[in-house]
């Protein structure tokens, strides 16, 4: 694939991703933010959840700031992140508010009209308490690592579950907001059909290709360039699906940070790009226009194409994970 054509396809990508969720400041490298404390990529968050049996109401959910208790099956719930909004909606439950990206505020198209009409809610970094009491919720749910500093407020207006942080702990994210919402049951089984589904893909990408190939996940976003590694959300759906990456991206980390002249350490079999925030404040076209990326083994076999960023670096949920090995398959064993 041409330089030319790759950075038309990213385009259109990047016009998705307006209007997805915010990679926001905080996002940082998880070593970086403390991603040890919460753990290896899949491992539960010791005491987090509920004893609770289904359908017994009160509940007491533990998380990651206490605990909260629920006197009643929540109905009214306000979500704080892209991954909350994932969770709920692949629960069958449409919120009634949204906090989306500062600036940002729709939708993402993987989720489509599923979610209803919430209200917007603010920022995920710029939440408006006084919309989210309006709408009277019974349940918000968010992380600690995105709105630690308002969880007291936010606990004043209506029953208040944060997961530790979003990202590559989503699954136990998931199971958190399900014990809150009494659909434990649902939750586990959409988890094993992921996991089934992750396994499939990859076996059926090392029939149809003849091997498990190299996947790098390279994304460009204003001031920085990004190798995603093992802790993050594609990172984990990568790993479930038996798909391994080159060495470069083999941190035990949320991503490695590349310059320009270090782009040689993308290389793989497949370099997957995404591309967030205004293009024109990124390194992407300097990058693609390069000599050095001319010499990549993926850009030589036409093996460089561009993803929903929305979808691959931002859904952190089990309806974006199903959609990602989706389109995985498809494109590693396309010609």
């Amino acid at each position: 694939m041409s330089t030319t054509r790759i950075a038309v396809l990213l385009t259109a990508a990047l016009t998705l991703t307006a209007c997805g969720q915010s990679d926001t400041p905080t996002d940082k490298p998880a070593v970086a933010q403390g991603g040890s404390e919460f753990g290896q990529a899949g491992e539960k968050s010791a005491g987090f959840g509920t004893d609770a049996k289904p359908g017994q109401f009160p509940r007491t959910i533990k998380h990651a700031l206490g605990e909260t208790t629920l006197e009643k099956r929540p109905e009214r719930v306000v979500v704080l992140d892209g991954g909350e909004l994932d969770n709920v909606v692949a629960l069958g439950i449409k919120p009634v508010g949204v906090a989306f990206p500062d600036g940002a505020p729709t939708m993402p198209s993987y989720v489509g009209d599923k979610a209803g009409t919430p209200e917007n809610v603010g920022g995920i970094t710029s939440l408006n308490l006084e919309t989210i009491a309006k709408l009277q919720p019974d349940l918000i749910i968010g992380s600690q690592l995105r709105a630690e500093q308002q969880y007291p407020k936010l606990s004043e207006i209506a029953p208040t579950v944060f997961a530790a942080r979003p990202g590559y702990t989503w699954k136990e994210n998931f199971r958190l907001n399900a014990a809150a919402l009494d659909k434990t049951a649902e939750a586990e089984k959409l988890i094993t059909d992921y996991e089934t589904h992750a396994k499939q893909v990859g076996e059926n990408i090392e029939q149809k290709a003849g091997k498990r190939p190299t996947v790098t996940m390279l994304r460009f976003m204003p001031g920085r360039t990004r190798l995603y590694a093992k802790k993050s959300f594609i990172g984990t759906i990568l790993i479930d699906a038996g798909i391994p990456q080159p060495q470069a991206s083999q941190a035990d980390d949320l991503a490695v940070e590349v310059s320009t002249e270090q782009i040689a350490q993308a290389d793989a079999d497949w370099i997957l790009i995404g591309t967030y925030g205004d293009q024109t404040k990124t390194a992407q076209d300097q990058v693609l226009g390069g000599p050095l990326w001319q010499t990549l083994s993926a850009v030589k076999a036409g093996h460089a194409k561009p993803v929903a960023d929305e979808t691959w670096f931002l859904g952190l949920g089990v309806l974006a994970a199903e959609k990602v090995l989706n389109d995985l398959e498809q494109t590693l064993t396309s010609s």
